[in-house]
């Protein structure tokens, strides 16, 4: 399948019903090193988000992500809203009107998203948030495009390296957030906004 309107949509879908599942997993996690609401946050964002992608019409990917970054920054609370929301924002700004995404441009997407939460949220690999699993996801986005890999093979890659990152900071003691004033108390706890990042990404290869 084409990375293309359609595509997207049903990765906004998946994304969505993958949270749900999810939800008291992810509010578990945010529980033991945050305030507890990252699951609940998170699924009433994008079951509000597949509401507004139903009501609508869209020509591009673009033009979904950008549906989604509001409605993520409008209905989330906490930070998850505004990081995820800045991620799919610049998302739709670097998939620009394009009707497909090829690998190139898939790299540019999920390098954008990155940037932005990296800029939102101040934070950079090894601080023990949703950073590490995007980052972790960029880098092998990157060298599979470079190898000469199809987009969906790209998308592949991307979100098995987001697990990774993901599991990546269980070890760590966190630097932002809540969960950096627990200091060695955080060691041994999954980043929630990781573990959610993961989950995302994966909606994105089963849509495809």
């Amino acid at each position: 399948m084409a990375l293309d309107t359609a595509w997207a949509i049903d990765w906004v879908r998946r994304t969505a019903a993958t949270i749900d599942d999810h939800r008291a997993e992810l509010v578990t996690l945010d529980r033991e090193i945050g305030d507890g609401d990252h699951g609940e946050n998170l699924d009433r964002g994008f079951r509000a988000v597949v509401e507004a992608v139903d009501a609508g019409s869209f020509d591009t990917p673009g033009a979904v992500f950008t549906t989604v970054a509001t409605k993520l920054i409008s209905t989330v609370g906490g930070a998850a809203g505004p990081l995820f929301g800045t991620a799919y924002l610049k998302a739709a700004q670097a998939a620009g009107d394009a009707t497909e995404l090829d690998a190139d441009a898939l790299v540019a997407v999920l390098t954008a998203a990155r940037d932005g939460v990296v800029s939102r949220g101040k934070a950079e690999v090894g601080d023990k948030t949703m950073v590490d699993a995007w980052s972790a996801a960029v880098d092998a986005a990157a060298t599979a495009a470079a190898a000469g890999e199809g987009p969906e093979r790209v998308l592949e890659a991307a979100a098995d390296a987001a697990v990774t990152g993901a599991e990546s900071t269980d070890p760590l003691v966190a630097r932002k957030g809540r969960a950096s004033y627990l200091g060695d108390r955080a060691v041994g706890h999954r980043d929630p906004g990781a573990q959610s990042t993961a989950y995302i990404l994966r909606a994105a290869v089963d849509a495809a």
